[in-house]
């Protein structure tokens, strides 16, 4: 008995489900660059781009810690993570060439080593506590575990909660990045804080606040697809 063929047959790739602000003009964008891609650019090259540029973030804001200016490198590497991110799968797509248990399972273990590198390139910074970036790394990891766990049970793959994605996500880390350059601190109701404690004290919350949601809207989903007999 071929257990691998099996598998392989039974397998079935989720729906994918994206509703960010961006998501329209990006997907039009993405399969511009897909369709006039040579062919040396391949979906693992932009895997591997898109990893390497996600570490190079969490590396300019750890060198930031001597010298705010290499934020802008930062920025530079946040669009390189979008791209190779971004476009491996829709070039995959176009050429026909898609393994969605591949794609999904290395995509998005290159997105958790990803983010415990940009974390902690933040914790090192000290442009925010450490206790933040913890946060806010445990908070991503609740909401990503909550996602594909999801998309196993209920066969969709939400690559957005709202309005709001990997993408918007990556612009308000690079508006911080230049508000950074000018300066390190916010004042709030008469107190001086540092600028990204703030965003990231809120971004911990409303991830935690959003896998709590969808967690429950979740679970009554399959409640009601799978009732007691």
């Amino acid at each position: 008995m071929n257990t691998g063929a099996m598998t392989e047959a039974g397998f079935r790739a989720a729906r994918r489900k994206q509703q960010a602000l961006t998501a329209e003009a990006e997907k039009r964008a993405l399969k511009w660059m897909a369709e006039r891609a040579p062919a040396w650019v391949t979906s693992d090259r932009l895997t591997l781009l898109g990893f390497a540029a996600q570490i190079g973030v969490g590396a300019c804001y750890a060198l930031a810690r001597y010298d705010r200016r290499v934020l802008l490198a930062g920025i530079l590497f946040l669009a390189l993570n979008w791209l190779g991110d971004s476009l491996d799968g829709t070039l995959a797509r176009v050429r026909r060439q898609e393994r969605p248990r591949f794609g999904f399972y290395v995509d998005h273990m290159v997105d958790i080593f990803g983010a415990t590198a940009l974390m902690a390139g933040l914790a090192w910074s000290g442009l925010l506590h450490p206790w933040t970036a913890a946060a806010m790394l445990v908070a991503f990891l609740l909401l990503a575990g909550e996602s594909y766990l999801a998309t196993y049970t209920l066969g969709w793959f939400e690559l957005s909660q709202g309005w709001f994605g990997p993408t918007e996500m990556r612009i308000l880390l690079a508006v911080g990045n230049l508000a950074l350059l000018r300066s390190p601190y916010a004042h709030l109701f008469g107190h001086r804080l540092l600028l990204f404690d703030l965003g990231g004290a809120i971004a911990a919350a409303a991830m935690f606040a959003l896998a709590v949601g969808v967690a429950a809207r979740h679970t009554a989903a399959l409640y009601r697809e799978e009732p007691l007999p």
